[in-house]
């Protein structure tokens, strides 16, 4: 289970960043940032990914109470114009900016550190190692399920409801009957491969 070690270990104001949505084939990439308050923390807080979704759910109205936290994304197009990887950079620093205060550290889960105003440390699987970048991991995930669910409303039939924008047979089914919607990421290969010429040379 993630814990303060980290955090302890660093001077000052510490908060975790994370991200969700590296990997779906449509939506925004969404990061956090979290900085738990050692006197108050939410029991459970684990990897989100190692949590259901309604005990992510519980969790993330937890943390939102007890924490400071901030919320960051980059569009669909900042993905396909920038690449996933510098999308979840610019996310990261959005979710840092709205954070309200400048931390002294930021522990970020992964090893590709953002350039942010404050010394960074990457942790490598650090949302199952650092109780911050947990917490952060799981507003993450929870705004960005929460915001595709509202997506699919207003696109029904590809499932982001269940799969959060996911390359799952639902949706890949559904791409072959309804075709690209706004919201899909063109410079993914599997999107890529539906685009008409004429769209191929937009985003070449």
């Amino acid at each position: 289970m993630p814990d303060l070690s980290h955090e302890l270990a660093s001077a000052g104001i510490v908060a975790g960043i994370d991200e969700a949505g590296r990997g779906p084939w449509a939506g925004p990439v969404v990061a956090a940032a979290a900085i738990i308050d050692p006197a108050n923390i939410p029991p459970g807080i684990n990897d989100s990914k190692k949590l259901s979704p309604q005990k992510r759910d519980t969790l993330y109205e937890a943390i939102i109470k007890t924490c400071r936290w901030g919320v960051g994304s980059a569009s669909v197009i900042e993905i396909d114009t920038l690449n996933i990887l510098q999308a979840t950079k610019l996310a990261m620093a959005r979710a840092l900016g709205n954070l309200g205060i400048v931390p002294d550290v930021a522990l970020v889960d992964g090893n590709q550190p953002p350039a942010l105003p404050c010394r960074v440390k990457t942790i490598i699987g650090g949302d199952g190692i650092s109780l911050s970048i947990a917490a952060a991991s799981i507003i993450a995930k929870v705004t960005r399920d929460r915001f595709m669910c509202e997506l699919a409303n207003e696109y029904p039939g590809y499932g982001w409801e269940r799969n959060a924008g996911y390359g799952t047979p639902e949706h890949q089914k559904a791409l072959a009957s309804l075709g690209i919607t706004r919201h899909h990421r063109r410079s993914y290969a599997p999107i890529k491969a539906l685009l008409t010429p004429t769209e191929l040379m937009m985003i070449e």
